[in-house]
């Protein structure tokens, strides 16, 4: 059983399934990654959602949905996007009626 357990502690890491996005650096305690719903913003401005490519209004439509669950929703945005996408993204999301938004960041390097 031991054998089993390290086995699953090795593994669990390499399990994680996504979007890849570059993400911006900033100061600020680590926020647990345990959201049900990740919005990410790729390089080019597209946006997925759990893995699944959506435009603006299917987005919306899906957060409205889930709004009356009080989700907490993350934002995983590149930092080569544009403040005025991740902003416009920002305001749909809230407009979805969704009240707990995150934006995801990596922690600063120290140099």
């Amino acid at each position: 059983m031991l054998v089993l357990l390290v086995i699953f502690m090795v593994t669990a890491p390499l399990m994680k399934q996504g979007v890849d996005v570059n993400l911006p650096q900033a100061k600020g305690k680590s926020l647990p990654y345990e959201g049900p719903i990740t919005i990410n913003v790729k390089k080019d401005g597209s946006l997925y959602m759990k893995g699944a490519r959506l435009n603006m209004e299917q987005m919306k439509a899906r957060l409205s949905m889930l709004s009356k669950e009080d989700p907490d929703v993350y934002l995983e945005a590149d930092r080569a996007v544009s403040y005025g996408r991740v902003a416009q993204v920002m305001g749909e999301i809230k407009d979805a009626g969704i009240q707990k938004l995150g934006i995801v960041t990596e922690p600063l390097k120290n140099k």
